[in-house]
């Protein structure tokens, strides 16, 4: 059973030899099934006992995910884990010993602390500031980066203040823990690490009893987890790992795709197997995603793998451009709705974005065509009152028959009818209910002797692990939380420079070649339909001043009426042409300089020199990298164009209303020479 249905790539990585593997797994290669294969097979044929083996990945769900796979092959007794989940039981477990008395408590989250530190220091302490302070924290610690060492680690990032401030609430905010014995989720790893590091002997207790290390999504670790994954192996490399360099988009929280390039260095008798065969995916789907991920700078090799599309072939991506986000909006809510009515269901389509900011828009014209839908957020699910009220008659209940029968019969009164009710709030409990029901389903389908105690435990078991199931609403979620899902019909909205990329990573190559693979990601979560679209304006009133993400330049058709670089002229749109030689421009550089490669530049040596002077005085002052300013092509761009006005500033690529807002007033003095 366990080697049934395998690909040849994936029988590979099954079958082989216990030691280090490494698995290179391209998006929608089968890599879950792969593991959890693999998993089984070390197990049955003696090479491992079932609870010798941790398995590790980075969210809740996919453990879950994990966890169930192995039930349907046979397989119990697994511990598969989050990072954080399999360290806070340890620490919890050595903790007596080695620290004594009772473990400090957890504390959820950072802000509260932050606020107190920052507030004593007399920072600023708006919640923005807050979020990002906190979000240096986890960067600094997961980087393996001291308070004392942050000033220097940091140079070069974007920070909600300057270095040295940063420096001082982190210190404080370790110093006010340690006052009064509370934990972040930081510090399991750092003690699970550290105990093992230094204690022999809880060491080799912990080593007797687990054997065989499987990670998940293998690239987004964080020096920090590798740390403890090497105190958790020791000298020992009964290891696989599992991931796709292409979909590493947690940098900028600390996650480094090094560990997993590297790795046949570190093991050279490692096994190294790629998986290069999408299983879930049109060919036209991948045929977009290859295009997209082969425009990458500095890929390395084990990242230039293409994918091939397994599939029988599926309708052609779509492309639109829309005057401003709510006709975008709208225009989304309508094919949904039409989708729908031909047969999709609702929870097989999503609408993915670049920040959770854009959702709105979505909301409204979904809840205006009617359409039920759901924010990502799963582990919300489980606190929701109607949700906690049927886990409790769940558990009370001794209701005789099929389990779904009588899953159906005891929700009945908390609000499960047979047909969906008409008002929103309802339908939403509704949802929530039927949700439990095809769990119910789905749980006997792979258990047929399971009961109503049964599916209380599947229940408790989710809900501690956040791992909810499936509500029947179009999914809105931003690309990063769309990790490691899929769906049949998948949306990718508001594709426009400065939101993909974004903005701030403007200037920075590596930056902007991980919005890239961000995108990526939100291309190869499409199964079957791929729609792609963006708006030239924010509001209805607003001019047509955005243009589509540069990244969209080679996915686009050169036939389809959206492949012209658009440009708003005033008189309505028209291709952009070099203005010296007035042919039309290619690329993204060409539209930001308007001219093409190979025409003469007419720059102004010394308004570029003055622009690059302001620029560094600027910098100086905010603290910022020069790039976060201005951007050199940008720079030169101004140089050449010579703007007059803000109009003709903001035409320029890379100064968005905000930049020109900060620094229109210097840049056009300095066009002037005044």
């Amino acid at each position: 059973m366990t080697l049934d249905g395998l690909d040849e790539e994936q029988l590979a990585a099954v079958t082989a030899p216990r030691g280090p593997v490494c698995v290179l797994a391209g998006a929608g290669t089968g890599k879950t099934r792969t593991i959890t294969r693999r998993i089984a097979h070390l197990i049955s044929t003696g090479h491992v006992a079932p609870g010798q083996v941790l398995a590790v990945t980075f969210t809740a769900r996919a453990a879950g995910e994990m966890r169930t796979r192995l039930r349907g092959l046979g397989i119990g007794g697994v511990q598969a884990r989050t990072f954080h989940a399999a360290a806070m039981r340890q620490l919890r477990y050595f903790w007596p010993r080695v620290i004594g008395g009772e473990p400090w408590r957890l504390i959820e989250g950072k802000l509260r602390a932050v606020q107190q530190v920052a507030s004593r220091l007399r920072v600023n302490t708006e919640t923005e500031t807050l979020r990002d302070l906190a979000g240096e924290i986890e960067w600094a610690k997961a980087s393996l980066v001291a308070p004392d060492a942050y000033p220097k680690a940091a140079a070069g990032r974007s920070t909600p203040l300057p270095v040295e401030q940063v420096a001082e609430v982190y210190a404080g905010y370790e110093e006010l823990k340690k006052r009064v014995r509370v934990l972040d989720f930081d510090d399991l790893l750092l003690h699970v690490a550290a105990i093992l590091e230094d204690d022999p002997a809880v060491a080799q207790e912990f080593r007797d009893q687990y054997r065989c290390f499987v990670v998940d999504e293998y690239q987004d670790v964080t020096p920090l987890q590798q740390r403890v994954l090497d105190a958790w192996l020791g000298e020992r490399d009964d290891l696989t790992v599992v991931g796709d360099p292409n979909q590493t988009i947690y940098t900028f929280a600390g996650a480094t795709a090094k560990y997993l390039l590297e790795f046949p260095r570190r093991f050279p008798e490692a096994v190294v197997v790629r998986l290069r065969r999408d299983h879930r995916s049109t060919p036209q789907v991948v045929a977009v995603a290859n295009t997209l991920i082969s425009g990458a700078r500095n890929r390395p090799a084990g990242a230039r793998t293409a994918l091939v599309g397994q599939l029988p072939p599926g309708p052609d991506p779509t492309f639109a451009e829309w005057d401003d986000e709510p006709a975008e909006a709208a225009a989304t809510a309508a094919k949904i709705r039409r989708l729908i009515a031909d047969g999709t269901p609702a929870s097989e389509i999503a609408v993915l974005f670049r920040t959770n900011a854009q959702s709105e828009v979505y909301e409204q014209a979904l809840t205006e065509a009617g359409v039920p839908y759901q924010v990502r957020g799963g582990e919300r699910f489980f606190q929701r009152p109607e949700v906690r009220r049927a886990m409790a008659a769940i558990r009370t209940a001794d209701v005789p028959g099929p389990l779904v029968d009588a899953v159906r019969a005891v929700l009945a009164p908390i609000g499960l009818t047979p047909e969906p009710p008409g008002g929103a709030a309802q339908r939403a409990v509704w949802e929530s209910l039927l949700a439990l029901v095809e769990l119910a389903e789905e749980l006997v389908a792979v258990e047929p002797q399971a009961d109503l105690r049964r599916l209380a435990d599947e229940l408790q078991v989710r809900a501690d692990a956040a791992h909810p199931p499936t509500v029947q609403g179009v999914t809105l979620a931003s690309m990063h939380a769309a990790k490691g899902l899929e769906w049949d019909v998948v949306f990718l909205v508001g594709l426009t420079e400065g939101t993909l990329p974004i903005q701030h990573a403007d200037g920075d190559e590596a930056a902007i070649e991980e919005e890239r693979r961000l995108l990526y990601v939100g291309v190869t979560r499409a199964r079957r339909v791929l729609h792609m679209s963006w708006a030239l304006s924010r509001r209805p009133d607003g001019g047509r001043r955005r243009r589509r993400s540069r990244f969209l330049h080679a996915l686009i058709p050169e036939h389809h009426p959206a492949s012209r670089v658009v440009e708003d002229t005033g008189r309505g749109r028209a291709k952009p042409r070099c203005r010296v030689c007035g042919a039309p421009l290619v690329g993204s550089a060409a539209a930001l300089l308007r001219r093409c490669a190979d025409c003469p530049s007419d720059v102004d040596l010394d308004l570029l020199e003055r622009l690059r002077h302001w620029r560094s005085e600027v910098a100086k002052q905010q603290r910022v990298p020069a790039f976060v300013v201005l951007t050199d092509q940008t720079l030169t761009a101004i140089a050449e164009q010579r703007p007059t006005d803000r109009a003709s500033l903001v035409a320029i690529p890379g100064i968005g209303a905000r930049k020109v807002d900060r620094y229109g007033e210097d840049v056009l003095a300095l066009v002037a020479d005044e």
